[in-house]
């Protein structure tokens, strides 16, 4: 995979006339001919329609127009290729519009990866389907169950695929399907024996796409905004199924929360609303956030209260050794608030937590995820000094995103708290964590990854960012999974010991010494 994105719009409108559809498309086809706007991808399904492609014939249309009319059918002569084609309830419509210049200017090569991407989808359900030689489509058997028609005007493509979800087989008898005498339909249902929801097989198309195609989902444009309601249309707004978690178990959060309010103690995966905290909290696991819960830096991409914090607690350090010892954990993770009103910053508590771990359960490995001490080498120095056997210090985001992502960090200090844990101390694994989806390029990421690699950095995390509330940082791009498994071979190449890379994955995701 070349590590580079194609950042794409993903319009999802739901059920949809087949004609404003169409009229979009060509907005769409010509905004990117002109460079205006990005590659798009629409998805949707159409009542009751039949278009005829360039090479159609009126013979294949095997009704006539009172019974069109009478049972609700649409009829359009369209700009691609093909013959004759029906679209209707229960049938997704996939149209990609893609300038070739960027995918090698090679509308066959675009045919075939549509091909593998239905491909892939099918056999995700439990359905094996082929290409068939000289016909273009996929089949299962001699059955077609998916069709492309494509057109193409200064190399950006216009319609797309339909792939057959649950339809009504039985209209495809108004047509000779794709011009091909004798052919029959099916679908994912009539393979499966079942009813199957579209909503699955949008969301597993979605993928495959991403994957195929290296697209960076962005969120829509103003101008897009625009064309929809031009068009009387909308798009829905949805999350990629990728960043969706199951709901833990009933009970599960409200037992780590009791146990936490005993010790009055706070964690980042409640405070900065982590994704994962009901994942972590059914295995046992939490990263502790002590010097309270609010942070006197005002960093546009977290959930953390900002504000005037009160005194460190004197029993914290003891209350988190206890409750480590209560839920019996091999691996502590401890961070905190960046409290740049302390004189140190805080590392004295840190070096205090570790002693009190030691004390109580000295099984424990200890991993501190720490602030840059607003580059105070003598408040390191105490952390080190208490040596735990993983020290973090996020790196957060690329040099350049610094003043609107982290205004009250630097980058080039971030860097140097790393290296210099090495230098008081080479035993002490240091690790770091990157947010990716603020705006960043791929290679980007790969200069923050050499750069960590020359601070010493051995351990390395790379997620996505997700905006917490509206008064924060909105979401440049959704980056698709096999991006971040790009990143991770990218990362291990790089020479870092264990790399944790994916949409959900956060600093202290898996934490291990």
């Amino acid at each position: 995979m070349v590590g580079s994105f194609h950042p794409t719009y993903l319009l999802d409108l739901g059920k949809a006339d087949y004609k404003p559809v169409w009229q979009l498309q060509k907005n769409l086809q010509n905004l990117r001919i002109e460079g205006q706007v990005a590659d798009s991808f629409i998805l949707v399904e159409h009542s009751s329609t039949i278009t005829a492609g360039k090479d159609s014939r009126r013979e294949h249309i095997l009704v006539d127009e009172e019974w069109l009319a009478a049972h609700g059918f649409q009829v359009f002569q369209i700009e691609r290729g093909g013959d004759v084609t029906y679209h209707g309830p229960g049938q997704l419509v996939g149209y990609p519009i893609l300038d070739l210049k960027d995918y090698d200017k090679d509308v066959h090569l675009l045919v075939y990866r549509l091909e593998e991407m239905l491909i892939r989808t099918l056999s995700a359900f439990g359905i094996k389907a082929v290409r068939r030689v000289g016909f273009t489509g996929v089949w299962v058997g001699e059955k077609k169950i998916a069709s492309i028609g494509l057109g193409v005007n200064h190399w950006v493509t216009i319609h797309g695929f339909a792939i057959n979800v649950n339809p009504d087989l039985s209209q495809f008898k108004t047509i000779v399907p794709c011009g091909l005498s004798g052919v029959q339909m099916t679908s994912l249902a009539e393979e499966l024996n079942s009813s199957i929801s579209i909503s699955k097989v949008k969301n597993r198309i979605i993928e495959e796409m991403c994957a195929l195609f290296q697209w960076e989902i962005r969120p829509i444009s103003q101008e897009i905004e625009t064309l929809l309601a031009v068009d009387g249309l909308e798009a829905k707004v949805n999350r990629p199924s990728w960043l969706r978690v199951k709901a833990p178990l009933s009970g599960v959060i409200e037992e780590m929360e009791g146990l936490l309010a005993r010790g009055r103690l706070h964690t980042v995966c409640e405070g900065a609303c982590c994704p994962n905290a009901g994942e972590c909290f059914a295995l046992g696991t939490a990263t502790f956030m002590i010097l309270g819960d609010v942070c006197t830096r005002g960093c546009r991409f977290c959930a953390v209260s900002k504000g005037i914090p009160c005194a460190p607690d004197p029993a914290e350090a003891e209350a988190v050794a206890q409750t480590v010892k209560t839920l019996n954990l091999k691996h502590a993770v401890i961070t905190s608030v960046t409290r740049d009103d302390l004189f140190d910053g805080g590392a004295g508590e840190f070096a205090r937590v570790v002693i009190a771990l030691r004390r109580i359960t000295p099984k424990t490995s200890i991993e501190l995820l720490i602030p840059d001490f607003a580059g105070s080498e003598s408040a390191l120095e105490t952390v080190v000094a208490a040596k735990p056997e993983v020290i973090g210090h996020n790196i957060e985001t690329v040099q350049h995103l610094y003043p609107q992502v982290q205004p009250g960090a630097d980058y080039e200090r971030s860097l140097m708290v790393l290296r210099n844990v090495k230098k008081l101390d080479p035993r002490i694994k240091t690790k770091s964590g990157l947010m990716v989806g603020l705006g960043e390029t791929t290679q980007d990421v790969c200069t923050v990854m050499r750069d960590l690699r020359k601070a010493g950095c051995d351990y390395l995390t790379i997620g996505q960012y997700l905006q917490p509330t509206p008064k924060h940082l909105p979401i440049k791009g959704f980056i698709p999974p096999s991006m971040f498994a790009w990143y991770r071979e990218q990362a291990l190449e790089r020479g870092f010991k264990k790399v944790e890379c994916g949409p959900l994955v956060r600093s202290s995701y898996h934490a291990q010494p």
